[in-house]
């Protein structure tokens, strides 16, 4: 979380493109993406330079404007060690408007039509980014809590305790339907549960906390790699390119580079670059194993409930019932559903019979077989594997 408000150094330097190694280079050129680099200076400039449309995600933790006032003491009056660099001032909401509408649309400038965005910020900032975010076109998908397992108390006892973050998800224009979510993979790994959008991880601490050679923090507001990480696996795939114009000290460098992604950082501060290009440079690559994508239904072809039929796999005339065995349909040879007369879709059926505006025939619907009762979507799981057999 930092404002690049220097102008651009390093003017002379050629920028390099490359897969591996982390270089501080000068303001980028248009062309060829410099992934795997981080990039100093300003960062609204160095997005305005890179090729329009080339980033799959931007990840992007701007500063807060906190506006702290005065020294924050504890109840022992020893001094809270907050966030009051200069990076983080603004000279008000006017100045930190017109910086926030500036780097996001040099972000939309980089997206690719079907990249998302995840901005993250609290109290402070969230709600002006967020209502800048749809003035500029942006489609927010997801606002996403980030509670905190070890909040900074409230030591002045006057407020709440803090204790979460807002990240916001957006889309670059609502037209974008193809953007990368990896539902499943997500569900799986939550008990097959879908995953909510309050997410708990503790603050950046211990022996994943940066320090420089005296000890202190190497950056006031380093983010903890967890949350990236789920950010990364939701949104990105292998070989996607995630640029984070706010890089500090390269946590999301780093966690691109553990999954396999490629990321693109700006930054203007020196002490933060070196401290990211070590930290980065000192990460393991996981194996391709450990990254293989779990399957998506989205991105599998698509299958009519007449194949099932045309196929063989069901017989016109078939019973179909629900989990609970409250509604019967009957299967017509077009591969329409009969419930009563009324007759329709598998999924218009499905909704009909429960009074609902929609509903996913293809696990609402059960067939029987040898005495036990199964989702149709078993069936067109084995039309789309002969498929892969075929196409293999």
């Amino acid at each position: 979380m930092r404002l690049a408000i220097s102008g651009l150094v390093g003017e002379n330097s050629q920028l390099q493109v490359q897969r591996t190694g982390i270089t501080p280079s000068g303001p980028a050129q248009r062309g060829p993406l410099p992934l795997d680099q981080i990039l100093k200076g300003d960062s609204t400039a160095l997005m305005a330079g890179l090729p329009a449309a080339s980033v799959d995600l931007i990840f992007a933790d701007p500063p807060y404007n906190l506006q702290l006032e005065g020294q924050l003491s504890r109840p022992d009056q020893s001094v809270v060690d907050a966030v009051d660099d200069d990076w983080d001032k603004f000279g008000s909401f006017e100045h930190y408007d017109a910086f926030t509408r500036a780097w996001l649309s040099a972000a939309r400038h980089v997206m690719k039509p079907e990249a998302t965005l995840f901005v993250i910020g609290s109290y402070h900032n969230i709600f002006r980014v967020g209502a800048i975010l749809q003035d500029l076109g942006f489609w927010i998908l997801n606002d996403i809590v980030w509670r905190k397992a070890n909040p900074m108390p409230n030591f002045r006892g006057r407020r709440f305790t803090n204790a979460h973050e807002t990240l916001i998800w957006a889309s670059k224009s609502p037209k974008a339907r193809s953007y990368t979510f990896n539902y499943e993979a997500l569900k799986a790994g939550n008990e097959d549960c879908q995953l909510r959008s309050d997410w708990l991880f503790p603050l950046c601490t211990g022996g994943e906390r940066l320090k420089d050679a005296s000890g202190a923090k190497a950056h006031p507001t380093q983010k903890p790699e967890a949350l990236l990480a789920r950010v990364l696996l939701a949104a990105t795939k292998r070989g996607d390119v995630v640029l984070d114009p706010f890089f500090g000290t390269g946590t999301t460098g780093a966690v691109a580079r553990r999954l396999g992604r490629h990321f693109i950082g700006c930054e203007r501060d020196d002490a933060y670059i070196a401290a990211a290009r070590a930290r980065i440079e000192a990460v393991v690559p996981l194996p391709d194993e450990a990254l293989t994508s779990a399957p998506s239904k989205r991105s599998e072809p698509r299958v009519a409930f007449a194949s099932l039929i045309e196929a063989g796999l069901i017989e016109p005339g078939t019973a179909l019932r629900d989990e609970k065995g409250r509604w019967r349909a009957l299967v017509r040879a077009d591969g329409t559903l009969d419930l009563g007369g009324i007759v329709g879709s598998i999924h218009k059926i499905g909704a009909l019979a429960q009074g609902l505006p929609a509903c996913n025939g293809w696990t609402f619907w059960q067939f029987e077989q040898n005495g036990t009762w199964h989702i149709i979507d078993v069936l067109r799981d084995k039309i789309r594997a002969d498929l892969r057999t075929i196409a293999a």
